[in-house]
């Protein structure tokens, strides 16, 4: 507020340039300028685009300008790779918004007996994501009494498939109530109805998208090898399930394949072996 009233983001930009700070909301200057102001958090959030630029680009900036842009995370107390990093601000139970950090959210693809549950536990225990599991959810709102999961488990008995809207949303609800932003949804989405719904109701699309890549032959001899006493683990029901895969899952691959956000991973080999070819995808997030 200047003189009683917000600045606006050319006021901002100004006092930054001026060389002002400000503590407990009221500015004080550090050079002679116009009077102090109230900075605006619409001021802050238009100017944060600009300011991350700025942070990049300091290195190359003549040595007064870098001591000038310094001296403004200085006075203010802040640095300004950090003010303006993308975060979403949630209300409070007092009503201040607080800041919290836009999900990282990575899609995790595979047929049956390609091994992406094993290395979702190991990405999981490496990178410190949370792990999210769609059948896990659907049992978790079944057990949960409710409504949605009397609904959820009806469907199920009458061998229906759950809805794509119902299971995006416990998605969605699973990933806001989650503390962690990094978020590993396994085994989704299983056909570009899935997808789709998910862009619908989320909003946003995954940040990246994993592929655990492995032959018919491969898959087939791990899931009858692994004797987890599922009834499906015969080799007429897990040929089928590999068709259905390659029917519904595929085009899912092909579409984030051309958005650029898909990584194949080569799914052959010992769980070491796969997992080191995992590594360099997250390695910017250690």
């Amino acid at each position: 507020m200047k003189n009683g009233r917000l600045v606006d983001a050319q006021d901002f930009r100004q006092t930054l340039i001026e060389g002002k700070r400000c503590r407990n909301g009221r500015c004080k200057q550090l050079t002679h300028g116009p009077q102090p102001v109230y900075l605006s958090l619409s001021g802050l959030r238009k100017e944060s685009q600009m300011w991350r630029r700025v942070v990049s680009l300091s290195p190359l900036l003549s040595s007064s300008k870098s001591r000038r842009l310094n001296q403004v995370q200085v006075a203010y107390g802040f640095n300004a790779s950090q003010v303006f990093s993308t975060q979403v601000l949630n209300p409070a139970e007092d009503g201040v918004s607080v800041a919290r950090r836009k999900p990282f959210v990575t899609f995790v693809l595979g047929g049956p007996g390609s091994g992406k549950g094993t290395q979702c536990t190991r990405i999981v225990n490496t990178f410190g994501f949370t792990h999210l599991s769609v059948g896990d959810l659907l049992r978790k709102e079944i057990y949960s009494d409710s409504e949605n999961g009397s609904m959820i488990l009806d469907t199920i008995k009458e061998g229906k498939i759950v809805s794509s809207e119902v299971t995006v949303k416990l998605i969605k609800n699973a990933i806001e109530a989650s503390e962690n932003s990094r978020i590993l949804v396994d085994g989704f989405p299983r056909s570009e109805e899935n997808r789709i719904a998910y862009e619908r109701v989320v909003g946003v699309e995954p940040d990246i998208v994993l592929f655990f890549d492995c032959t018919k032959e491969e898959m087939v001899k791990r899931v009858l090898n692994r004797n987890e006493g599922r009834i499906d683990d015969n080799i007429d029901t897990v040929k089928e399930r590999l068709t259905v895969f390659s029917e519904l899952n595929l085009p899912v691959i092909k579409h984030y394949s051309e958005k650029g956000k898909l990584h194949k991973i080569d799914g052959t080999g010992t769980e070491d072996e796969i997992f080191e070819r995992v590594l360099p995808v997250f390695a910017a997030l250690r």
